[in-house]
């Protein structure tokens, strides 16, 4: 039985601002970073197998603590890197509802459908799934750890779990710096645990709204907070949309400040 733990990289300032980051390099937040030493220091005493990532750095540095306290090298598969979101990379949900609300509701609804210029959830779910069938070929029994991205790792638990693509959004929330454990065997899948977050426990807040649009979360909080607001940040309906800014991120570019890379680049 193969136990494979899919791991969603920390917090990066895209997903604290709830915007399309697909495959700009984002470096993980201050935050984020801790959320890899947290995973590492919650199961760094299992036996690894195996350690892959997307080639994103952020993905990297998420699994950088583990790799270091292991021994393990990262092994790095652009099949399992995000989805690239064309034309809407950088923006808010409400700014690309706005920009082109046909095809906005068009890419909610139906998994063939991509942002303008980008990839859509089919395609996505393709490329990943070749990825992991790799690895359970390779790996038929042990631990392995994936880390990936929110979209990647649930169109992946989706075709493992034999559920509808287009109900990927719907059928498991993925925070960031959360895990699921799923056995494979040679024919089935079964979910041991999904989304879970209790390795970030107790120095971590829980997140502060839920995402709504299914690609991007809204962003951890301070790491002491003394009240967590848990209404969503904002609705799906066309009235409730409205141009957002951010100083912080060109969303053409996807330059920002205030970021660190606690993986030197890598």
């Amino acid at each position: 039985m193969l136990s494979l733990y899919l791991l969603r990289h920390g917090e990066t300032e895209f997903s604290r601002g709830d915007r399309f980051c697909g495959d700009i390099d984002a470096p993980l937040t201050a935050v984020g970073a801790l959320m890899g030493h947290k995973f590492a220091d919650a199961y760094g005493d299992l036996p690894w197998r195996a350690i892959i990532t997307s080639t994103r750095r952020r993905t990297q540095a998420t699994a950088q603590p583990l790799a270091e306290r292991t021994g393990h090298r990262i092994m790095r598969e652009p099949r399992l890197d995000e989805m690239f979101f064309g034309n809407w990379q950088g923006l808010t949900k409400r700014e690309a509802a706005l920009r082109d609300p046909y095809r906005y509701g068009r890419w909610r609804q139906d998994p063939t459908v991509g942002a303008p210029g980008g990839e859509s959830a089919f395609e996505v779910s393709v490329r990943a799934i070749a990825a992991i069938d790799d690895i359970r070929a390779r790996y038929e029994t042990g631990n392995v750890l994936v880390v990936s991205h929110k979209t990647v790792l649930r169109l992946v638990f989706c075709r493992l779990m034999n559920i509808e693509l287009n109900r990927y959004r719907e059928c498991v929330d993925w925070p960031t710096g959360a895990v699921s454990v799923l056995e494979l065997g040679p024919c089935h899948a079964a979910a041991r645990c999904i989304a879970d977050q209790s390795h970030l426990v107790p120095r971590l807040p829980p997140e502060t709204g839920r995402d709504l649009v299914g690609e991007q979360d809204a962003g951890w909080g301070q790491l002491d907070v003394d009240f967590v607001d848990d209404q969503p940040a904002g609705g799906d309906g066309a009235l409730d949309f409205e141009i957002t800014t951010d100083d912080r991120i060109d969303t053409m570019t996807g330059a920002m400040s205030g970021a660190v890379d606690p993986a030197g680049g890598a």
